[in-house]
């Protein structure tokens, strides 16, 4: 038996990889979501100077724009992953939908910072709503094999470029129309996924008459809150600061008791044996680095762009391009490198690629080359993470009965968005670690240089360390006897 089989139980299935007319309705419908809900993620990033000018924002407050979104999105993401499995998948995607399209439509007419924060807030509500129920929908959708793979395959190759055409899209919206379009565009695609999802999606979750656990959804809620909230907050404040301090520890305080609350607890909201599967502990932690490096690394190389070789805002942002068409090639071809060698082989090969490729960044200089390098480093550091995407939410959604989906896509969601809240200030932390500044920017140009290849080389070795854990202790075969 393979590995791939051992986690799968593959060969206790017949095998079947037609995809029907239904699928690819099904499929484009969930598919068209996800980008959607990715590209929000990062469609404001360039446009928030301009907002906070014209609203009239506070320096301070423009974080919020960020972290509005950030806060329920990872917050909320595992809570309502299990209530999609208790209480229906499709109605609860739909729910998601429906907010995103009201609170899109909020921030796109917002006349102040407290309204325009509103919408933002509740579109990262609407993606903790409708992203696990949309992940856990396509999984049942499509039976474990060579059709889940396909589709799991297309949805990380949306999932990268969504999060990686969001900037350049925002960027120029906000040149060519205006920032309220980067919440408007979502309008029309709201309207089409309500007017098609009661119809094609099919909800197989089983009711059940089971409470929701109060205690643990209020301790891993507060917990996630907590997290996010410090490391967002660190960007502004630092690491040392009293408050990041203390949102990180109540984390940690709320994460344990979290922990001994779902040992006790009749009905968890996520059951410890659950947690404690291989497969979805060493999936999602590999997940953690293989969204947090890369995500963090093009943050540091559009500094590098901008202020070290001097190119605009919008031009930085339209130089990783390639990265993007390489995060395609890569998410499509996953599927079939899954098949041939295994979910595990391919989930080592891709954090080694995407290492490698980091790695590369460490000759970039203040010669005109490095852009030629950047280019090329980061395409090949994202072909590696789309492929790492693909093979990580694969292994952290299998040996997992359908009744439990939404928790083990809720969990892989929550990977997700912790991970690129924790990449870039832990990375600028690196960064700015040693570097000699003035009034908090690098003194010199060889001082930013320094700070950047410090970042390069903790994300490299995260990479490449993680991959080396998962080569050496994941047992596929321990996964498949704790089914």
């Amino acid at each position: 038996m393979t590995e791939l089989d051992a986690i799968t139980g593959a060969r206790d299935r017949p095998a079947d990889d037609r995809m029907t007319s239904r699928h690819r309705l099904i499929l484009s419908l969930l598919l068209g979501a996800q980008f959607m809900l990715a590209v929000d993620f990062s469609v404001l990033n360039i446009a928030v100077p301009t907002i906070g000018s014209e609203l009239g924002f506070g320096l301070s407050n423009l974080q919020w724009i960020v972290t509005g979104f950030m806060l329920p999105a990872a917050g909320f993401t595992l809570l309502f992953g299990r209530v999609a499995d208790l209480f229906g998948r499709r109605n609860l995607f739909l729910v998601g939908i429906l907010v995103l399209g009201v609170t899109s439509l909020v921030g796109g007419l917002a006349q102040s910072p407290s309204m325009l924060l509103a919408g933002r807030i509740g579109q990262g509500l609407a993606t903790a709503l409708a992203t696990p129920a949309a992940m856990s929908l396509l999984t049942t959708s499509f039976p474990e094999g060579p059709l889940r793979r396909r589709a799991l395959g297309l949805n990380g190759t949306l999932l990268t470029g969504g999060f990686a055409l969001g900037s350049v899209l925002g960027g120029v919206l906000t040149e060519l129309l205006s920032w309220r379009w980067a919440f408007l565009i979502n309008l029309p695609v709201v309207v089409l996924i309500l007017a098609l999802g009661s119809r094609v999606l099919s909800d197989t979750s089983v009711r059940t008459r089971s409470r929701l656990d109060v205690p643990g959804a209020v301790t891993v809620t507060g917990a996630l809150l907590s997290l996010v909230y410090g490391i967002s907050a660190t960007e502004q404040s630092g690491w040392g600061d009293p408050a990041v301090i203390g949102c990180l520890v109540l984390a940690v305080v709320l994460m344990v008791a979290f922990w001994f609350i779902e040992l006790r607890s009749s009905n968890p909201l996520a059951p410890v044996s659950v947690l404690k599967r291989p497969t979805v502990r060493w999936g999602n932690c590999a997940g953690l680095f293989v969204i947090s490096m890369p995500s963090a690394v093009v943050f540091q190389m559009t500094l590098y762009l901008q202020d070290v070789l001097g190119y605009k805002p919008l031009t930085a942002g339209l130089a990783f391009g390639g990265s993007s068409i390489a995060a395609i090639v890569g998410g499509l071809l996953a599927p079939r490198v899954i098949g041939a060698i295994g979910s595990k082989r391919t989930l080592v090969t891709a954090l080694t690629v995407q290492g490698l490729g980091i790695l590369a960044l460490l000759t970039v200089d203040e010669g005109d080359a490095g852009i030629y390098l950047v280019l090329t480093a980061v395409a090949v550091a994202f072909f590696g993470h789309a492929m790492g995407l693909v093979s990580y939410t694969v292994i952290a959604t299998s040996s997992l009965p359908d009744e439990e989906q939404g928790l083990a896509t809720g969990l892989s969601t929550m990977s997700q968005q912790i991970a690129l809240t924790l990449g870039t200030p832990v990375l600028a932390a690196v960064a700015a670690f040693g570097t000699h500044t003035a009034n908090g920017v690098a003194a010199t140009i060889g001082d930013t240089l320094d700070g950047m290849h410090r970042a390069v080389l903790a994300a490299a070795l995260a990479s490449l360390v993680i991959a080396a854990l998962v080569a050496a202790f994941f047992r596929p075969e321990a996964a498949a006897r704790t089914k």
